[in-house]
């Protein structure tokens, strides 16, 4: 162990199981604001979303909630944002590495075909488990907070509870097809891509394995997972937070979309999504980038005092 850095030292399981969660969460809480500007769009055109409101650029979006229901209303489901990040980005980010290995059968290249399965592999894993706290994140972020509108829950384990009775357990689980789906190509999209670009400035010599390769990175993945993404997360949005029988499947809310509202429905919210993905993996991925480095380093003095 003597001479060796940390940089040396591959990261355990562990390390990027906890650091990917803790660098999620860190992410949502620079980000949330986006990300309930991108859901308040996403919905807008629903008979149940109108409220008298409407909503218009990211920007807009947030002033407008910030004048008719303060600033608080920003970080509605904030709660659930970080739970579903802990059991969320723990399996897809943290067991990419490992499931991958699993995939090339223990050797460290990787074609982009064990990528991509491994990408979808840990996505859909980690949805199935973290699916209801998606559900209670979206419906916060979804409820306007104004005098004399009736909140649809009271806290975040009110809703659980609230669901689970009213709607029963598939209540919580409400959308599962269209977030497998749709986390499936986001995990491979940004994951793929976020390693490809990084193996690319570090191969050609265009960057060192610092942090301003982990920002260019980062950012390029995230604006290729929106672009990709897009027309599955708006389906997914919709669905999740609408209530019992007003689609009768993820499949049915997409044709409603289509035919009622035509194709650019997909693209609602866009620019929203974009900017909350984009600076989403920034932080997430520099965060994780650097937590990583942080535990291998209190890993490596564990060791050299034992």
């Amino acid at each position: 162990m003597v001479g060796l850095r940390p940089s040396d030292i591959p990261p355990t399981p562990v390390v990027k199981f906890i650091g990917a969660g803790t660098a999620a969460c860190i992410a949502d809480l620079f980000t949330f604001p986006l990300d309930t500007a991108k859901v308040r769009l996403q919905i807008q055109g629903e008979s149940t979303a109108a409220n008298g409101i409407r909503y218009k650029g990211v920007f807009g979006t947030i002033g407008t909630i910030v004048k008719t229901e303060g600033p608080k209303s920003l970080y509605n489901g904030l709660v659930a944002g970080l739970q579903r990040q802990m059991s969320f980005a723990s399996i897809r980010i943290g067991l990419y590495d490992t499931v991958k290995l699993y995939y090339t059968n223990g050797k460290e290249k990787a074609g982009i075909v064990s990528r991509i399965l491994a990408g979808c592999t840990t996505g859909a894993l980690a949805v199935t488990i973290a699916q209801p706290t998606d559900v209670v994140k979206v419906r916060f972020q979804a409820q306007v907070n104004l005098k004399g509108v009736k909140r649809r829950y009271n806290g975040t384990m009110d809703a659980y509870k609230t669901i689970a009775r009213q709607e029963g357990m598939k209540g919580l689980w409400k959308g599962t097809f269209p977030n497998v789906t749709r986390n499936a190509i986001v995990n491979c999209t940004e994951l793929v891509t976020y390693d490809l670009i990084k193996e690319s400035l570090l191969q050609y010599k265009l960057m060192t394995d610092n942090l301003p390769c982990h920002f260019v990175s980062a950012f390029g993945a995230g604006f290729c997972t929106t672009v990709i993404a897009s027309p599955v997360d708006v389906v997914k949005t919709r669905y999740m937070n609408s209530p019992p029988g007003q689609y009768k499947s993820a499949i049915n809310c997409a044709w409603t979309m289509l035919t009622k509202e035509g194709p650019t429905a997909f693209y609602k919210g866009f620019v929203p999504s974009f900017l909350r993905l984009g600076s989403w993996n920034v932080v997430m991925f520099v965060s994780y980038e650097q937590l990583k480095r942080a535990m291998m380093k209190s890993r490596q003095r564990v060791e050299y005092a034992v």
